[in-house]
């Protein structure tokens, strides 16, 4: 019964790793749009800024994204 215990906690402690890169790549998409829609307000752009900062906003997470599930990868084969 252990055995079983052990093996649920290590897949938890591995899948929970991932479990927040979405909602990080999302939210910095949506802050970005947030913010481009501010500058589009204040300077009476249009939607330059908002677009602008949406392909900001998703180069800058799925950077991020990667970025970080290249580190859980490298730590997860160092883990004897």
């Amino acid at each position: 019964m252990t055995d079983n215990n052990n093996n649920g906690k290590n897949t938890l402690n591995q899948v929970g790793q991932y479990l927040g890169l979405g909602t990080q790549l999302a939210a910095t998409i949506v802050i970005m749009v947030f913010i481009g829609k501010w500058l589009d307000g204040k300077f009476n752009t249009g939607s330059l800024y908002t677009l602008i900062c949406a392909f900001i906003g998703g180069g800058a997470g799925l950077y991020n994204f990667i970025k970080t599930v290249l580190d859980i990868e490298k730590k997860s084969k160092n883990e004897p």
